[in-house]
């Protein structure tokens, strides 16, 4: 209620310092409640659907937030879908992963997952990523890292498949990659909530998220202006936009790999970083084609080469089934390389 509160008074009223305080303020706090809600319909709903539904949420208003930004800067903005994509690939497979590891580690020394599940999103990860954010590069017909519009509708549809087709696999074929192993389940005997009380969950985290974006939104401008003034590249305004929608599920992944729940942590870290590209490649290139927007995907050459050590390092990590804090702490300094080089290029 605050958050919506906040949200419609930087709507209707003059931007100030005072009301961007109380936007960040509320903002992470907006966070933290849409982490209980969503652990709470996770609980009911059981896994792997429950970690879908955060994954699902959070990318739909993270495409949301995207194609708003798009809209209102199309030249400015070209590149704004690739580097909040990319940013996402970076903070879920080396952030996000690697805090869970580490913290993990650091309290239970090793912990065991579903090899079978890690290996099918990888398979699904490696895919998406190269097709929609370096084939670009290679196949282009103009200047610019950029698919010519049959392109952009083919890699849309692929997106799709690779996506829905692995949310086939990890909810219907073969559901049981995705379960954690036995006896690291530790919420497996606490009551489960209502129908009821899940239903309300559901409905606020919906109200949550949704405010979230709204305050994200309406600090972005402010985001910019100090991202400029301060001299970074334009590209860490994706960083920022990436990192505020994802917070959530850092928040929840943490959570479950403290709990010793690390099947959780991953289903909920791999599930979102598919939805981010599987989802958002689809309906930017659907913005762009339909109001003729500028949509430039092709990574630079930095970003190919932090992309593929993530994807060999993260084959490594989870090729065994079992973690310690020497592959968390690998995974952080791959994610403080990218920060790095994303402020100083």
């Amino acid at each position: 209620m605050v958050a919506w509160a906040v949200l419609l008074t930087s709507l209707f009223a003059n931007a100030s310092g005072f009301i961007a305080a109380a936007a960040g303020v509320t903002l992470i706090a907006t966070v933290f409640a849409a982490v209980y809600h969503a652990e709470v319909v996770a609980h009911r709903t059981g896994e792997p659907f429950g970690t879908l539904v955060l994954a699902a949420a959070v990318t739909t208003i993270e495409v949301a937030l995207i194609v708003s930004i798009m809209v209102s800067a199309p030249i400015e903005k070209a590149g704004l879908a690739r580097d909040t994509v990319f940013a996402a690939v970076m903070i879920v497979m080396n952030g996000i992963v690697g805090l869970c590891l580490l913290w993990g580690g650091v309290r239970h020394h090793e912990q065991g997952f579903q090899v079978q599940g890690a290996s099918a999103a990888l398979a699904v990860l490696a895919a998406l990523t190269i097709l929609t954010l370096v084939v670009p590069n290679v196949v282009a017909t103009s200047v610019g890292p950029s698919f010519s519009t049959s392109q952009l509708i083919f890699a849309g549809v692929v997106s799709l498949v690779l996506y829905g087709s692995f949310v086939f696999i990890q909810t219907v074929r073969h559901r049981d990659y995705f379960l954690p192993l036995e006896g690291d389940d530790e919420q497996a005997h606490a009551p489960l909530p209502s129908n009821r009380t899940a239903a309300v969950s559901l409905g606020l985290l919906l109200a949550a998220l949704v405010a979230v974006v709204g305050l994200a939104k309406s600090l972005t401008p402010t985001v910019e202006a100090g991202i400029a003034w301060i001299g970074m590249p334009k590209a860490v305004v994706g960083i920022v936009i990436a990192a505020i929608v994802l917070f959530p599920e850092l928040l929840a992944a943490l959570r479950a790999a403290q709990a010793n729940r690390l099947q959780t942590s991953l289903n909920l870290a791999l599930g979102s970083v598919l939805a981010a590209i599987g989802l958002t490649i689809p309906a930017v290139a659907l913005v762009s084609i339909v109001l003729g927007q500028p949509l430039a995907l092709g990574l630079d050459d930095k970003d190919q080469v932090l992309l593929t050590l993530t994807l060999i390092v993260s084959v490594i990590t989870l090729g065994t089934g079992r973690t310690t804090v020497l592959q968390g702490i690998v995974h952080l300094v791959i994610f403080a390389v990218f920060l790095f080089f994303a402020a100083v290029p």
